[in-house]
């Protein structure tokens, strides 16, 4: 599952001018807007009640960051009560596709407004509860606690799936029995069990401080992630999305596969602005797909390229999705030096995976399209050239000006995106003689718009981070996270045993591989049923330290512990295109018709390059230029044979993995290319490099060699 950062629209001026939308593409829109954005089509004044509040809360967390100075627990406990608010009222707790519910059922406003005024009584109790009482709650705090943990329950079941409830009710149980009231027997002396709490005192952690539910995640959705998010959605509705789109058909469309390479690209250009691997499919998928099928791609492939290409919008900064943001605050560092850090890694994932559509077009001997269906691009980049100013001054300002904050480089960011929106349909109602009056409502309109789309998007976030919290609350007040990493220090120390015969370099290698396969494991079926974000805080809260332990790193170093934060993270964003549980791969199946786990399936294959390189960040920081045990402490420049290095290994990698390079491989071929991708995960030594290279160059050379005998293959028609 993803975390929205843009949203989902029905809007028909998605699809391609004189089209219409299809059926599949409705249902795609339908089921995204159902898991993402809820999926009641409410009407008359309930409408414009979710409307009001969506423009208030994005009115509210602007104004929260041009004055900077609101109290820290009340800005998250309003951020929670919108949100609290608008997920009892836009998402039911059944969904039926195709059914959408037009009304709030009653029991529906009584959990709505229950929750939101569990928030509202911690705001106004919340400096009594301090300083008065000492942070000791009293009967009334406790029932009022409990409230808000049983309704934040109810309102993750029905925003993200009911994998977060579920996790989050073991861990509580966990706090409140002890570990010795689930285990018989004493595990040893090396483990750290505790006793158990009261729920007097699991509440207190969860409702009444910020090491619970209104602890570090939800305060980064508050504070930014609901800018960057409000930015996406005004930024789309201007109509950068389908700008982007045009640009990348105009430069690929008409190379062998273009239509996959344009998906490709137009995927990492819309993943500057937006963190959702179902919104991008959803809104370019109507466009890619339809136009890769047409020149060969099965209705599988199709749609497997677009999810590969839209998970991993994740990946690129600026917005990275929601994780990135609390990934900042875990390791104490300024979010400039994190997105400078991610940049090398994205645009390796995005070139490797061009690598992928270039070759799954040769095993198909595909064209392109026609040159005369292209959009022309000289004329698309003169259309929408001032997209670029917003786009411009958000990296730049992030990148480069060090006393910058990401939150008010993003409401400056909105605040003149507010300006253009209005200038452009004042511009475009002059030119279709409408009246620059008419341009102007009609910009508010848009606006208004956007407002309530970035809310809804919001909504799913903001109860993850919450329900996230709990978990987190319950490790710090358990110390569960010790014990994990003493009861896993035991099994490395069995490996390093086992296989002390081979040296001490290799049998630590061996467990620190081994905890990086059962992380890797545990993202991706915590992935199936969590969204991208709360995966990273549950990953981050108990599995990094392990690997950090195990590995023997500095956890105060961030620039020890960065390549560990990513390593999660890229497996928690793999979850995306994850069979059974992949909504991204439902959603471009409803849209290609093709089957949706065969769909999954594909797209799984495609993305296991982003799992090579999430081991290549791990053993080789350079790709993050990390260098002297310091974040930027590599150049660009000084990084270029690494990063080399590093797109071989991953282009010998996908070669393997999809059994073709020059032409389809034998398996002593396809062992080659893996042993000569493994080799280049660290390449540090110019022999093993080169070796590597030469494995490489022989397999491709067998290859050629062996094709000469053959007959050249016919096109396939465009």
């Amino acid at each position: 599952m993803s975390d929205p950062t843009r949203p989902i629209s029905s809007d028909p001026t998605l699809t391609p001018p004189g089209t219409e939308m299809t059926d599949g593409e409705r249902r795609a829109i339908e089921m995204v807007e159902a898991a993402e954005t809820g999926g009641r089509k409410l009407q008359g004044a309930q409408k414009w009640l979710v409307t009001l509040l969506a423009v208030a809360w994005c009115l509210y967390q602007m104004y929260a960051a041009q004055v900077g100075n609101i109290d820290t627990l009340t800005l998250r406990a309003t951020h929670l009560s919108f949100a609290f608010a608008l997920a009892y009222l836009v998402f039911p707790f059944r969904k039926t596709p195709g059914r959408p519910q037009t009304r709030v059922p009653w029991y529906d406003w009584i959990l709505g407004v229950g929750a939101t005024a569990t928030a509202i009584y911690l705001i106004a109790q919340y400096p009594q509860i301090a300083t008065v009482q000492g942070g000791v709650l009293t009967s009334t705090d406790v029932w009022v606690g409990s409230g808000m943990v049983l309704l934040l329950m109810l309102a993750a079941w029905r925003t993200i799936g009911i994998a977060m409830p579920i996790v989050a009710s073991v861990f509580m149980l966990y706090a409140l029995t002890g570990p010795r009231g689930l285990i018989r027997g004493d595990l040893g002396p090396q483990l750290q069990l505790h006793a158990g709490q009261t729920w007097p005192q699991v509440v207190g952690q969860l409702f009444a401080n910020t090491e619970g539910i209104f602890g570090t995640a939800i305060g980064v959705s508050a504070q930014i992630v609901f800018l960057f998010v409000l930015f996406g959605a005004i930024f789309d509705k201007l109509g950068a999305g389908e700008w982007f789109m045009n640009v990348a058909q105009g430069l690929l469309g008409g190379f062998r596969g273009g239509p996959a390479k344009a998906s490709v690209l137009s995927s990492a250009l819309n993943g500057i602005i937006s963190g959702s691997a179902v919104s991008n499919v959803v809104t370019g998928g109507n466009i890619t797909i339809g136009t890769m099928k047409r020149v060969g791609y099965t209705a599988e492939k199709a749609g497997a390229i677009e999810v590969a290409s839209s998970s991993n919008g994740q990946l690129m900064p600026p917005v990275m999705g929601a994780a990135a943001f609390i990934m900042a605050q875990n390791l104490n560092i300024e979010y400039r030096t994190l997105i400078l850090a991610a940049a090398v890694p994205a645009f390796l994932c995005y070139g490797a995976l061009l690598v992928a559509t270039h070759i799954e077009a040769l095993k198909l001997n595909l064209r392109g399209l026609p040159k005369h269906e292209l959009p022309r691009v000289r004329q698309t980049l003169l259309s929408g050239w001032y997209y670029i100013l917003p786009l411009g001054y958000l990296i730049g300002t992030l990148t480069i000006n060090p006393d910058a904050t990401p939150e008010r480089v993003a409401l400056n960011t909105i605040f003149v995106m507010i300006v253009m929106m209005f200038v452009q349909e004042a511009v475009l109602a002059s030119r279709d003689g409408r009246g620059p009056g008419r341009g102007l409502l009609d910009g508010g309109r848009k606006l208004i718009e956007a407002f309530e789309g970035g809310a809804r998007s919001m909504i799913g976030i903001a109860i993850a981070t919450a329900a996230a919290g709990i978990i987190v609350g319950i490790v710090t007040i358990t110390g569960l996270g010790f014990g994990l990493a003493d009861l896993v220090q035991l099994a490395s120390d069995g490996v390093r045993s086992l296989l002390g015969f081979a040296g001490p370099q290799v049998a630590g290698f061996a467990a620190i591989l081994i905890v990086l396969v059962m992380a890797q494991l545990i993202a991706l079926i915590l992935g199936m049923g969590l969204p991208t974000t709360a995966n990273y805080i549950l990953m981050s809260a108990l599995i990094v330290p392990i690997i950090a332990k195990i590995a023997g790193l500095d956890t105060t170093n961030p620039a020890e512990m960065l390549p560990v934060h990513m390593f999660v993270f890229y497996f928690g964003i793999m979850a995306d295109s994850t069979p059974p549980v992949a909504l991204a791969a439902f959603a471009a199946a409803a849209i290609s018709g093709g089957n949706p786990v065969a769909t999954g399936v594909q797209a799984f294959k495609y993305e296991l390059r982003t799992a090579l390189l999430a081991y290549m960040m791990f053993f080789n920081p350079t790709l993050l230029l990390i260098a002297g045990g310091r974040l930027s402490g590599l150049s660009f420049a000084d990084a270029v044979p690494m990063i080399v290095f590093a797109f071989i290994g991953l282009v010998a990698f996908t070669a393997a993995t999809m059994r073709f390079l020059h032409r389809k491989t034998n398996p002593v071929q396809m062992l080659l290319l893996l042993v000569a991708s493994f080799m280049l995960i660290i390449p540090t030594h110019l022999l093993i490099n080169l070796g590597a290279l030469g494995l490489i160059a022989l397999v491709y050379f067998w290859q050629k060699a062996g094709s000469r005998s053959e007959p050249p293959a016919t096109l396939s028609p465009a």
